[in-house]
């Protein structure tokens, strides 16, 4: 459930925003999805220029890319683990960002975030969580007084149904995500499957995730409420930076 929107201009602008705020000797969560990307791209192109960065990469594609651009790698264990450097920022896209009720201050979803429209979002979730800094890149298609697109939750296979009859007594409709390019469901990176769970307009992310997460098979879910720092949004013209 990959998701469309802006033009690539609007997300290079918005990645290589973010990479700009990576100094040297920083960790740096490398999250998933094509505006991460050119914010790793980015960050290649200054480690080739002597910047001096490692990257904890939040999937298989992101390791890949990470590789390619020359930028060292750490698993998520080597860089929180307690002689572990800790992560100073994290870079990562998002499906959907809140900017509050009509457009106003809304301290209940404003800055929350849905993603996992590449279902790495538990990896991503657990990267973003661990770092001091976390910096969202998105286009401005992306933005949405409330949010409202299905949440994805990665379910453990033996635990699918029963996750499934869960959120629809918690008001959701799940569907299970089909791979494009081959029969059968979309895997995770860690062997699970993910339910897109339709619940229209969260008014409040908090307590949709916290539901979520009680569900026993449930890993992960999409809803991050609370981790956002800053959201870097490219546009035709620039990059604006909203503070959350």
């Amino acid at each position: 459930m990959k998701t469309s929107g802006g033009s690539d201009a609007m997300k290079r602008r918005a990645g290589e925003s973010a990479a700009e705020a990576v100094t040297d000797g920083d960790v740096v969560g490398l999250g998933t999805g094509s505006t991460a990307a050119h914010a790793i791209r980015r960050l290649g192109d200054r480690v080739d220029a002597g910047l001096d960065i490692r990257g904890v990469p939040t999937s298989f594609a992101s390791r890949e890319l990470a590789a390619e651009e020359g930028i060292l790698c750490l698993d998520l264990p080597e860089a929180v683990g307690p002689d572990g450097p800790g992560i100073d920022l994290a870079i990562d896209g998002a499906d959907q960002v809140a900017t509050g009720s009509d457009g106003a201050d809304d301290p209940v979803s404003g800055g929350a975030l849905i993603k996992g429209g590449g279902a790495a979002h538990a990896r991503e979730k657990l990267v973003d969580a661990a770092a001091d800094r976390f910096l969202v890149v998105a286009d401005p298609s992306k933005e949405s007084p409330r949010l409202d697109r299905p949440v994805p939750v990665e379910v453990l296979p033996a635990g699918r149904t029963a996750v499934a009859a869960a959120v629809r007594e918690a008001g959701g409709e799940p569907t299970l995500r089909r791979a494009e390019r081959k029969d059968g469901p979309v895997v995770t990176d860690n062997g699970n499957l993910v339910l897109d769970c339709e619940f229209g307009e969260v008014a409040d992310p908090a307590a949709l995730s916290a539901t979520l997460s009680s569900i026993p098979g449930a890993v992960e879910n999409g809803l991050f409420v609370g981790l956002a720092d800053e959201i870097h949004v490219g546009t035709e013209s620039g990059v604006r930076v909203d503070e959350v």
